[in-house]
């Protein structure tokens, strides 16, 4: 099963060449290595959000750009789950410049990290050296190449970075801290990133997903759960900031508690900045309830010494 998950992402990889440097969600950096963007094979507006699509299409085209092209940055958008970000605009502002598909992220190659360390986990289990082994190199390739091109010594964050035209987009978000929880950064790099997450980041209610107010769902004001998770496993995971991580669990928690009291519910987002005020932004309405609003509240509860616990013996042998 992981490695069918693994297997669809990295479809199209033994095509690229440098000549054609991206397929599907395979992109060829640079140094000849692989990384993964979000792309969906679909170039048409979304039967979900079909009049929206329409007239961001219609605006980009008058704008001088292709509407296949655009339908496909909005679907990718949406595959992502950062549905929708500054991250994804090349002006930073506006809907009908995403360019999703030219972008390299650093949560999804974290991700994909981590895949390939739970397969070659896994068949060390099985006593597969042999295969264990293959994804033993490809984590070791994905892990250099995170670190050689995601990182940006300028800004000190791990940025997107713009395949296109080998550049990083100058987007700061909460997916810096992706590599951070799944140990990729060295201390030197998590140092900074943490540093500058304390500086530029931390807000009364938590942590914001970008620094950009556009409006988007995905953008500040507004947290998201699964983002402060990340975040906090990536800060936890340096063993020198403990007191940061609990300081943004209980300014999380505290906001939960504080919408809980005024509307006795839970929802999936929620307004960090400004503690009288709801989350907003995007297409719908704040839904209610959400699964990762309860889980991420109950495993904060729980304590990050019992939930994520000390550094992993099991990791920390396959890292020697």
């Amino acid at each position: 099963a992981m490695e069918a998950e693994y297997n669809w992402w990295m479809e199209g990889a033994d095509e690229l060449t440098a000549d054609q440097p991206a397929k599907l969600h395979c992109v060829r950096m640079p140094d000849g290595s692989v990384l993964n963007r979000y792309y969906d094979r679909g170039d048409y507006p979304r039967a979900e959000s079909y009049r929206e699509d329409v007239e961001t299409i219609r605006e980009a085209v008058a704008n001088g750009r292709d509407s296949a092209t655009v339908a496909r940055h909005i679907r990718s958008g949406a595959e992502s789950g950062w549905d929708y970000s500054s991250r994804w605009f090349a002006d930073g502002q506006n809907m009908w410049t995403i360019e999703t598909t030219d972008i390299v992220p650093p949560d999804l190659n974290s991700l994909l990290l981590e895949a390939e360390f739970n397969i070659e986990y896994a068949y060390r289990q099985l006593g597969n050296e042999e295969q264990a082994a293959i994804y033993g190199e490809r984590y070791r390739i994905r892990e250099n190449a995170i670190n050689e091109f995601l990182y940006n010594e300028e800004s000190g964050y791990f940025e997107d970075f713009r395949w296109s035209d080998a550049t990083h987009t100058g987007r700061y978000s909460l997916a810096s801290l992706f590599p951070l929880a799944v140990l990729a950064a060295d201390d030197e790099k998590a140092k900074t990133v943490i540093d500058n997450l304390k500086r530029d980041f931390l807000a009364p209610g938590g942590l914001p997903a970008t620094l950009a107010e556009t409006g988007q769902q995905w953008d500040a004001p507004n947290g998201w759960p699964n983002l402060q998770f990340m975040a906090v496993w990536g800060v936890w995971n340096y063993g020198d900031y403990e007191d940061l991580a609990l300081d943004i669990t209980r300014r999380w928690m505290t906001n939960n508690e504080r919408v809980y009291e005024n509307v006795n519910k839970m929802v999936e987002k929620y307004n960090v900045y400004d503690l009288s005020l709801e989350a907003g932004g995007g297409e719908y309405p704040v839904q209610d309830g959400f699964g990762w609003s309860n889980g991420v509240y109950l495993a904060f509860k729980a304590g990050l010494g019992n939930y994520l616990g000390p550094s992993n013996p099991v990791i920390e042998e396959l890292i020697d």
